[in-house]
C-alpha cells in the first residue's frame, strides 16, 4: 500500500474485488472517493491476508501490530512478512474507519429525511476522502 502524490494527482490504492492487484483509483484534486463497495471489498481482502499472517505466526493481528510498531520484532528475518502484515492491519483500520464515518453520515442524512419512520433503501453512498 504506497500513496504516490504529484501536484494535481493523487493515486489511492484500493484493493478490489476478484484481483490479486490493487487497483488504482485517480483525483484530479486532492480529494479522494470511496464506494461503501470499495470499502467492503478493502475489508474482505484485508480480513484474508491478515488471517494469514495470524495462522503462520500465532498471533492477533492487534498484538502483533503492537509490538511492530514499538520496534519489538524481528532481526530483519522476516521484515517482509511484517511489512506486509503491518499494510494490512493499517488497510483494515482505515477501512474501517471510512465504514463507520459513511455509516454516520448515512445515519444522519436518512434521519434528517425522515419523518415518523426513517425509510432505509439499497442504494450505495460515497464518501469523499480527505
Amino acid at each position: 500500500m504506497k500513496l504516490e502524490k504529484s501536484s494535481q494527482l493523487v493515486i489511492i490504492p484500493i484493493l478490489g474485488y476478484n484481483s490479486s492487484r490493487p487497483k488504482l483509483i485517480d483525483e484530479v484534486s486532492e480529494m479522494a472517493t470511496i464506494t461503501l463497495s470499495d470499502i467492503l471489498d478493502d475489508l474482505r481482502v484485508a480480513d484474508q491476508a491478515l488471517r494469514k499472517f495470524e495462522q503462520r505466526y500465532w498471533i492477533s493481528s492487534a498484538d502483533f501490530y503492537e509490538l511492530y510498531s514499538q520496534g519489538l520484532l524481528d532481526n530483519g528475518e522476516h521484515r517482509e512478512d511484517f511489512s506486509e502484515w503491518a499494510g494490512y492491519y493499517k488497510l483494515k483500520l482505515k477501512r474501517e474507519a471510512a465504514l463507520e464515518q459513511l455509516s454516520r453520515r448515512r445515519l444522519e442524512h436518512l434521519r434528517s429525511q425522515a419523518g415518523e419512520t426513517i425509510e432505509l433503501l439499497p442504494e450505495e453512498p460515497v464518501l469523499e476522502l480527505a
